[in-house]
């Protein structure tokens, strides 16, 4: 038998550590040649790391949310392959940080040993995670401040012992109010009420009695009546991983850097639902409208006389980069948290063309199938919460860029025509947009958004040469 060792390859110009986001194989997996055998995020997107070669995985780099250096080791395989430098010679030269890798491996296998019975006990449902005492080089949670490198972690394969072994043996509460002494009609009036018979007293001998449980009602008032069933949920520690972990780096690097303001205007869509509806009605095999790309359609008619809203800025050189050709993002929501999606030069696309480009963006976010260059380079975001939409949002700028445009929720409410006291059905919506004070005026901003209210309260004008 030989070790092969599987390095992280570099997966992406600039990329220095990838995070470990799902493990495809456990210790002692047998796994094929091509097989899957974890997905690594960067900053740019997810990606698939396959086996070169086939055989079982004896070591592996750590815990899902550890981060991986490019070149650290990720996994250790032991192949079908005779000699163990033969093996050593196709993966890398020996280092000693490989011989520390295989030594740790052969603990593990020894701690396996020495713990007999696991695969039977995990298949019995009697097994709880516990740790193996060997420390897997090349992993650590985050990146020094001081050196920017990987800082070391111990993350070692998963080992399964015996329930036995770690289990809490003492009483739990409900077996606490079991041993306590109280007659039926007691118990029964005490789990209508949530009270827990082990913290009553009795007031003679060992037996609850109903007195008793008055008397703790009263002292106990302030707790208030619980039903006999408790409502509450069990305290869930979720560590924070993937894609998750990246929105919540970038919206506080966000807010840390970029000096908000947010501005919010009403704009009547009558007409343009109206229109909306229309172009549905004869729109044959294309996408069904939404507001959205009739509001791109807007945003690019409008950014050329406001270049400042149309731009990146580079706050470490001082620069502010504004973008001729619009390339708008939009944030759509999926399971894994909120994703970026960028429509790119969407200045030179219609209605249909921004509908079609938003599905299949849309749908590719959700399949966690977007490629990195789809993730990236925005000049401009839209961000939208559909018919949750609220009164008014806040968005966060997508940094480095320096607008973000959130429409709301449309409602219909009634208006002045301004004839006379004449009284019309509206629908009505607000519009709010977040800007980097550092680049935009408060009045830059208003002002961009009096001329999208103009387009979008007079559709007619979108499609105007």
């Amino acid at each position: 038998m030989a070790r092969f060792t599987f390095r992280l390859p570099d997966i992406g110009e600039g990329i220095a550590e990838a995070e470990i986001v799902a493990w495809h194989v456990r210790l002692g997996d047998r796994i094929e040649e091509d097989q899957n055998i974890a997905d690594m995020m960067t900053d740019k997107a997810t990606v698939e790391m396959e086996s070169p070669v086939a055989g079982t995985v004896i070591a592996l780099a750590g815990e899902v949310g550890d981060q991986v250096a490019i070149g650290a080791a990720l996994v250790v395989i032991e192949t079908d392959a005779e000699g163990e430098g033969e093996a050593d010679a196709v993966a890398a030269p020996a280092t000693s940080e490989q011989a520390e890798v295989a030594e740790q491996a052969e603990v593990a296998e020894q701690y396996e040993a020495e713990n007999p019975g696991v695969e039977q006990a995990e298949a019995a449902g009697l097994t709880t995670p516990a740790r193996a005492p060997t420390n897997f080089p090349g992993t650590g949670r985050g990146t020094s401040e001081a050196g920017g490198g990987a800082s070391p972690r111990s993350a070692a394969p998963e080992v399964l012992l015996p329930h036995s072994a770690t289990s809490d043996t003492s009483p739990s509460p409900a077996g606490a109010a079991a041993k306590t002494l109280a007659s039926p009609a007691v118990r029964a009036r005490a789990a209508d009420l949530g009270v827990d018979l082990s913290q009553v007293k009795p007031a003679e001998g060992d037996r609850v009695r109903h007195a008793d449980l008055d008397a703790f009602l009263r002292y106990n008032a302030g707790r208030g009546y619980g039903s006999g069933a408790s409502r509450a949920r069990p305290d869930e520690a979720i560590r924070v991983i993937g894609m998750r972990r990246r929105i919540a780096e970038n919206m506080a690097a966000a807010k840390r850097h970029i000096p908000h303001f947010t501005y919010v205007d009403e704009i009547d869509v009558t007409a343009l639902e109206a229109m909306r509806a229309d172009l549905n009605g004869e729109r044959g095999g294309r996408p069904k409208l939404t507001l959205l790309p009739l509001l791109i359609v807007a945003i690019c008619r409008t950014l050329p006389d406001f270049p400042m809203l149309n731009a990146r800025y580079d706050d470490e050189a001082g620069v502010v980069t504004r973008s001729g050709r619009v390339h708008c993002g939009m944030a759509a929501q999926t399971d894994a948290g909120l994703t970026v999606p960028v429509i790119r030069d969407a200045q030179d696309r219609n209605v249909w063309q921004l509908a079609t480009e938003i599905a299949r963006l849309a749908d590719a976010a959700r399949a966690g199938r977007l490629k990195p260059d789809e993730l990236g380079g925005g000049t401009i975001t839209v961000t939208s919460l559909g018919p949750l939409g609220g009164i008014a949002t806040t968005p966060v700028i997508n940094r480095p860029e320096v607008a973000i445009i959130g429409p709301n929720k449309i409602v219909e409410r009634p208006i002045f025509t301004g004839k006379g006291d004449e009284i019309a059905r509206a629908k009505l919506m607000n519009l709010s947009i977040s800007c980097d004070h550092r680049v935009v005026d408060g009045w830059d901003a208003a002002s961009y958004v009096q001329a999208l209210r103009k387009l979008l309260e007079t559709p007619v004008l979108l499609f105007a040469d």
